[in-house]
């Protein structure tokens, strides 16, 4: 592990945080998960219906404050049309196509999802308004299905291949054929997508052993040959042949055949990568965002006290890395029924040298 920040060979002081170059971008009354920006700029985020009385789920970030996004409408929570109003939203990305993408888990509070809740939703952001929803169903999901995060390759099919994390304790990765709307699971059960058995992380100094959640980060290599990702509750990055992903046919076994395990990165959350071959890991264990070098060379971006959570990255075309904090282990759902969180919530970013990687024909 290589610091980022270091002057000379004077040592840091004991305890010190050594990375704390970053920029705060926004800041919150509630608590946020997703963050995305796009190419010209805009950001977007995610305010997953966890307890908080939170009026919309998808914001714009406009003069330092969410606005809801698309529209009110949309965001109103509606349990009798699940199907086409958004009722929790996990995550939020821009697509190779400039596309913003909303996935909703369906889901409140992480009880069983509604049906037909769990949803992809795309957004034409020239016209800020809804374009498509693909459900995520089916065989493709169960019961307790609880969609997190989606990447994007659209050089591959007629329309390109959406992967989308199942976080669920025996968690999967989902894929979904952006031509057809057609979804399917891999590696369901899996031990490289689900919680690792007792696994236990420390938090703040609190040993944490109320952790079990299966897949959770994904993020796409440059060249869209694999699919990175990583259970919440495991400390291992893993690694998969997206050509046996994005085939249907292709059994578990041959699937799993393929599978790189890169080692230990710590506990994380969201990943993130870039055109360079780099991976980005959140380390929720220490408030800090590392790099994963082609070299194999881990690396300390981002280290600091207001840093707690670190869940969704984002690297965004003006050559900035955002990042989403947000005090989640000091959320009721997390501490024993207890609202220990202060806020606000922040969105940061620090500059990099890296490109996000934008895979389309």
């Amino acid at each position: 592990m290589v610091d980022e920040e270091r002057e000379g060979d004077v040592p840091a002081p004991l305890g010190s945080w050594i990375a704390p170059d970053y920029e705060v971008v926004a800041e919150f009354d509630f608590m946020q998960t997703g963050v995305t920006v796009s190419p010209t700029g805009r950001i977007f985020v995610s305010f997953p219906r966890w307890g908080d009385d939170v009026s919309f789920t998808v914001a714009e970030v406009v003069d330092g404050r969410p606005v809801p996004y698309p529209d009110s409408t949309v965001n109103r929570l509606d349990e009798a049309n699940p199907a086409t109003t958004f009722v929790s939203v996990q995550s939020v990305i821009v697509d190779p196509a400039e596309r913003l993408w909303a996935v909703d888990t369906g889901s409140l509070a992480f009880a069983p999802h509604l049906p037909r809740g769990p949803k992809l939703v795309e957004i034409d952001l020239g016209s800020d308004k809804v374009a498509r929803i693909i459900p995520i169903e089916g065989a493709a999901t169960t019961p307790t299905t609880y969609i997190n995060d989606v990447r994007f390759d659209l050089s591959r099919g007629e329309d390109g291949y959406a992967y989308v994390s199942d976080c669920d304790p025996t968690g999967a990765l989902i894929v979904v054929d952006l031509a057809t709307g057609d979804c399917w699971a891999k590696l369901r059960g899996h031990p490289t997508t689900s919680a690792q058995p007792d696994f236990r992380a420390i938090v703040e100094g609190r040993m944490r052993d109320n952790y079990v959640v299966g897949v959770d980060g994904i993020a796409v290599s440059a060249d869209g040959s694999r699919l990175y990702y990583c259970p919440l509750s495991s400390r291992r990055l893993y690694s998969v042949a997206a050509d046996l992903l994005t085939d249907e046919s292709a059994s578990d076994e041959a699937v799993a055949e393929s599978i790189i395990d890169h080692g230990d990165k710590g506990a994380s959350d969201g990943l993130e990568s870039d055109a360079a071959g780099a991976v980005y890991s959140t380390s929720y264990e220490h408030s800090a965002v590392l790099r994963l070098d082609p070299d194999g060379t881990w690396t300390t971006l981002m280290h600091g006290p207001d840093l707690l959570w670190p869940d969704t990255l984002a690297l965004a075309d003006d050559g900035y890395l955002y990042l989403s904090a947000n005090q989640l282990p000091r959320a009721p759902l997390f501490n024993a029924n207890v609202d220990d969180r202060l806020p606000p919530y922040k969105i940061v970013r620090k500059a990099i040298t890296g490109a996000p990687v934008r895979l389309t024909r």
